[in-house]
């Protein structure tokens, strides 16, 4: 009988430990997803400030070929006249 219960103590033990195991590894998955939301977060705000900053880039580039830099000619001439055919069909549709 005394083989029985030291079996069953040590089942008992190791259950206990595997229960422990499993609850440390619980709290360490909850605090790992909340820093993978936290990266992800912090990814997007980074991926809108650079494309921010790509916007200003590129009116900085436009302001400065207008000023007579010889850089980004060919773009400005693109942009303006991408410009006047959008003012131009607006004109067109406020005449009908």
């Amino acid at each position: 009988m005394g083989n029985i219960e030291e079996i069953v103590d040590s089942l008992e033990n190791k259950i206990s430990k595997v229960l422990h195991r499993l609850e440390q590894l619980r709290l360490e998955n909850a605090s790992l997803s909340d820093a993978l939301a936290s990266s992800r977060q912090e990814l997007e705000n980074q991926k809108k400030q650079v494309a921010l900053c790509e916007e200003k880039y590129d009116a900085l580039k436009l302001a400065n070929s207008m000023l007579g830099s010889d850089d980004n000619k060919r773009e400005t001439k693109l942009k303006i006249n991408a410009l006047i055919r959008d003012i131009d069909h607006c004109i067109a549709q406020l005449s009908e």
